[in-house]
């Protein structure tokens, strides 16, 4: 086992590295990844190192799935945090960079001659001294999505970050304009969206199985992790060893550590997550995004449900997106439900129907089209899903998630979940984390300025503050 690294011999060199390896970047990637010798081309024959910033819970699930690629080789991790036990959440694991490390090597002792693992604690150290890296797992808190993402693009890294893509909506605009400059292969962790499921909605759509669309609605039972929560805490707790509190913070403003911010349960506070919205929305919101090539909304509304503040996200909520431009021709209205809020039933259902827990529907002027958790279409009526022409394959199916990244930075096509159909994704759902935190205000956006019309306090959280050191430039 190598020995731990030491905490960052020089914090200053640490925080300007962004801006010195945005200097040393800039004007670099002037030829599409898929030119043969282009800067991040990697031969079909060669395998593809990766190193996986954030091992927790998700980061720990990605690296498992990473491995399974024989093509794919996990040379490096970064995570301020040694060990997590996560056998209270979903993941039912323990992670960190301890358990996450033992994990991988075990993983590669029998498999690759002379492998070796590095371990870092910062990123940016990493990036700094990973010379062989040819792509990136982004698997970190929402807050920190954009740096890690922009800071390794801006080294020709190939990158898979999670959804949300970024905590805010500049951050987004920022990520797609430089993905469409680089022209790296990117991936966004919305998984859905590489399941023959939501490919069958959407040609089922496109293809007018349920007649002309004019509304959908989406629905997740995600609610607050700490329901008691009433205000942020007070006072501190210890810190778990081995725990880089400043590290894991990163842009986010300074404050003494709890365990309520970590890990997993940061999505309560809006500066780590963007609470049930943000997490979901870039799932649950795809398939109409996608089937009705769905710009820009222009009024959000999304109001809380339950207890919430400026610091804290609500038990659940309930908003309405309009969005006049599409593929259909005519507006589009989307409902989005979280907390255990659910549409009313539609008369095309059968008696004694009842919602998945999680769904989205799709009301036409034949019927509808219900998605539960395999997004799979479910035509109603029964009379219709009978006499309907079953629309021909008109998406190619994927490979599976990863396997669309990898095969891309191999020269392939673009992975269907890339950046830049991400970022705008992304601003979807984050137009109504913006609505949601001005406390259902209804926005109207504008898009071409980044402006919410006429409210001007949601600058703060169209482009948030950052800590010194830790701008993108």
């Amino acid at each position: 086992m190598l020995d731990k690294p030491n905490k960052v011999e020089n914090t200053d060199s640490r925080r300007s590295f962004l801006k010195s390896s945005t200097l040393s970047a800039a004007g670099f990637f002037i030829v599409p990844r898929f030119v043969l010798g282009g800067k991040g081309h990697v031969a079909p024959s060669d395998k593809v190192n990766v190193g996986m910033i954030g091992v927790g819970g998700k980061g720990r699930q990605n690296a498992l799935d990473l491995m399974k690629l024989d093509d794919v080789q996990i040379t490096a991790i970064a995570d301020p945090g040694e060990y997590w036990d996560l056998a209270n959440f979903y993941y039912r694991s323990i992670a960190g960079r301890g358990p996450v490390k033992r994990m991988v090597e075990d993983f590669y002792e029998d498999r690759t001659k002379n492998y070796k693992l590095n371990e870092y604690l910062d990123f940016r150290e990493m990036l700094e001294k990973e010379q062989g890296l040819d792509a990136i797992c982004c698997s970190t808190p929402d807050n920190t999505h954009a740096v890690v993402t922009y800071a390794s693009m801006k080294l020709g890294k190939h990158v898979y970050c999670e959804k949300p893509l970024t905590h805010n909506i500049r951050e987004a605009r920022m990520i797609k304009k430089l993905t469409e400059e680089t022209g790296l292969a990117t991936q966004m962790g919305n998984v859905g969206h590489s399941t023959d499921g939501i490919r069958q909605t959407v040609e089922y759509l496109r293809a007018g199985v349920i007649g002309e669309v004019k509304e959908t609605h989406s629905w997740v039972p995600a609610s607050r992790w700490i329901p008691e929560m009433k205000a942020l805490p007070t006072s501190a707790t210890p810190k778990p060893h081995g725990f880089d509190w400043d590290l894991w913070l990163g842009p986010s403003a300074d404050r003494p550590y709890h365990e309520w911010y970590s890990p997993v349960t940061w999505r309560d506070f809006w500066d780590f997550g963007c609470g049930a919205l943000g997490d979901f929305g870039c799932h649950d919101m795809d398939a109409a995004t996608w089937a009705f090539e769905l710009g820009y909304p222009d009024t959000i509304e999304v109001f809380p449900a339950g207890f919430s503040n400026q610091d804290i996200a609500p038990y659940g909520e309930i908003g309405y997106y309009h969005f006049p431009d599409n593929n259909t021709g005519k507006p589009i209205h989307l409902t989005w439900y979280s907390g255990g809020v659910k549409p009313p039933l539609h008369p095309s259902l059968p008696v004694g129907y009842q919602w998945p827990s999680r769904g989205t529907l799709f009301v036409g002027d034949k019927g509808v089209i219900v998605n539960g958790g395999d997004r799979v279409p479910h035509v109603f009526p029964e009379s219709l899903a009978e006499s309907m022409k079953k629309p021909d394959e008109t998406i190619p199916r994927s490979n599976g998630h990863f396997r669309d990244w990898v095969d891309a930075i191999k020269g392939g096509p673009a992975a269907s979940a890339n950046f830049e159909y991400g970022a705008h994704l992304t601003e979807i759902t984050l137009l109504g984390v913006l609505s949601l935190r001005m406390k259902g205000q209804k926005i109207h956006w504008d898009a071409a300025n980044l402006k919410a019309t006429g409210l001007d306090e949601a600058d703060t959280y169209i482009s948030e503050p950052v800590r010194s050191g830790w701008e993108m430039s």
